[in-house]
């Protein structure tokens, strides 16, 4: 039998409606759907009614099915002579372990192509008008995911490395080590009236948000019960969006300036 295909599809930041294209033709016709947790709801709707869905969700401390499983899962599928729909939220090449993914499918002799999807990285900031970057103010933008806990010795130098990079920082997963991360970049140079913000569930219906400092945005986060999935967002650019303009102490700096000195 002649394995089918898996199309690893980005279903974009949780909006339905920022689905390119060809992920929407692919999920319209799809006859299984192996689908993420977060960011595919709105789609699912749009497989035909015999479409096979499968929920390989992740939450924090609650899987549905192990990374290996998935891969495992997709293998399977595709011998058994189905092609597949892989939805993941966001883009699947950021932070969304599509690489495991393709090279898991390429060692099983299976054909795999990836559909981008809009990364959460660049649209939540975006959800509440602050743009990663910004003539003046920020020529570089760096994502990285929150995962590591800057009290352990061994994430402690990534954190001080990210610190002294200019420009937007962009942390996805960062909300349970949020306390540790803004005191770690703090103590690394980076200023601690730097505007910084939260953005849950952005691109959604339950879309919140929160602008703050890199100083008081954890308490702030907490005070307005803002937690996963959210987009954590460290820079000048962050003074550009509306809601900062409602906060006192907040300024914008060329991202020329050093990272010690006042915002």
């Amino acid at each position: 039998m002649t394995p089918g295909v898996v199309y690893l599809v980005g279903a974009g930041p949780g909006d339905p409606e920022l689905i390119t294209v060809r992920g929407l033709r692919l999920i319209e016709t799809a006859t299984v759907i192996v689908h993420d947790r977060l960011g595919t709801d709105g789609l699912l709707d749009l497989a035909p009614h015999d479409c096979v869905l499968v929920d390989a969700g992740k939450a924090p401390g609650a899987h549905c099915m192990t990374q290996h499983e998935i891969c495992d899962a997709l293998v399977a599928l595709a011998h058994s002579g189905s092609d597949v729909v892989r939805l993941k939220g966001g883009d699947p090449f950021v932070f969304g372990r599509g690489g495991e993914e393709a090279i898991a499918l390429a060692q099983a002799g299976v054909r795999c192509e990836v559909v981008p999807g809009v990364s959460s990285a660049f649209a939540v900031p975006a959800a509440i008008g602050i743009p990663v970057t910004h003539r003046g103010l920020a020529r570089t933008v760096t994502v990285a995911s929150g995962h590591d806990d800057p009290a352990s010795p061994a994430a402690a130098e990534r954190w001080r490395a990210l610190a002294a990079v200019p420009g937007t920082l962009v942390l996805l997963m960062a909300m349970g080590n949020l306390d540790g991360i803004t005191q770690a970049l703090i103590a690394a140079g980076r200023s601690a009236d730097e505007p910084a913000a939260a953005v849950h569930q952005g691109q959604t219906d339950a879309e919140r948000s929160v602008v703050a400092t890199l100083a008081t945005l954890a308490e702030a986060c907490r005070r307005e019960t803002i937690g996963n999935p959210a987009v954590v967002i460290v820079g000048p650019v962050v003074a550009l969006t509306p809601e900062t303009h409602e906060c006192d102490g907040l300024g914008v700096a060329d991202e020329t300036s050093n990272a010690t000195s006042s915002t």
